[in-house]
């Protein structure tokens, strides 16, 4: 698991991996060649790309200082995606 040798010599990196490493990515202290090769990956992974998008909506919600209430069973329903997401 993890780094994939690619045929161009640049190194790309898996969907679990970077599942694994999305919400560090949304932090700004990352390592810039793992920044790139998650970038590279989010151009190219429909999947990822919509996790991506989901988590970083749910940062931005969070962030905001007002209170939302959630449906009844969201938080079930999201650990149970994220879980098969992994898988």
């Amino acid at each position: 698991m993890g780094f994939v040798p690619h045929k161009s010599g640049v190194t790309e990196i898996d969907c679990r991996q970077v599942l694994r490493e999305l919400s560090d990515y949304l932090e700004a202290d990352f390592p810039p060649e793992l920044r790139r090769q998650i970038e590279e990956h989010l151009k190219n992974c429909a999947h990822c790309t919509a996790v991506y998008d989901g988590l970083r909506n749910v940062v931005r919600l969070l962030g905001d200082e007002k209170t939302i209430d959630l449906p009844e069973g969201f938080s079930r329903r999201l650990h149970e995606r994220l879980r098969s997401a992994l898988n």
